[in-house]
């Protein structure tokens, strides 16, 4: 399998067939694989808390610490999977909706090359979608 050539889809299919083998639909409920996915994101980060970013590429330039931090974020995936699964949500719909949603919030003209939240972007006197009137300046 490779990210090129693999569905979302089969990637789910893959990790439901190997819970089903082991009977482990039954601890599958969304609470648990929520925590479980955040629990796996902490993992993820062990990778990176008081590192440089030059010692992070070191890593993974390193082939067994690369594969570690693959390991982990497969993990993450693994969960993320399941749960999306168990809650009927179609991933890459919800994940292209929520493209189009941020491309909304974060105009290129306005945010490129910017790191700021969208909040930033709302001028004085217009609402940001909590329907709250901004106080920020553009």
């Amino acid at each position: 399998m490779d990210d090129r050539s693999t569905t979302v889809r089969e990637l789910m299919d893959l990790v439901l067939r190997f819970s089903r083998e082991r009977d482990w639909e039954q601890f599958h409920h969304p609470k648990d694989l929520g925590i479980c996915l955040a629990i796996e994101v902490g993992e993820v980060l062990e990778h990176f808390r008081f590192r440089t970013d030059a010692a992070i590429r070191g890593d993974l330039e390193d082939p067994d610490r690369r594969r570690a931090m693959a390991h982990e974020m497969a993990d993450c995936l693994w969960a993320l999977l399941r749960l999306a699964d168990v809650c009927g949500i179609d991933l890459a719909g919800a994940l292209e909706e929520k493209i189009a949603l941020a491309a909304e919030k974060y105009p290129v003209e306005q945010s490129s090359g910017r790191a700021d939240k969208y909040t930033a972007y709302v001028r004085s006197g217009e609402e940001d979608e909590t329907g709250e009137e901004s106080s920020e300046k553009n």
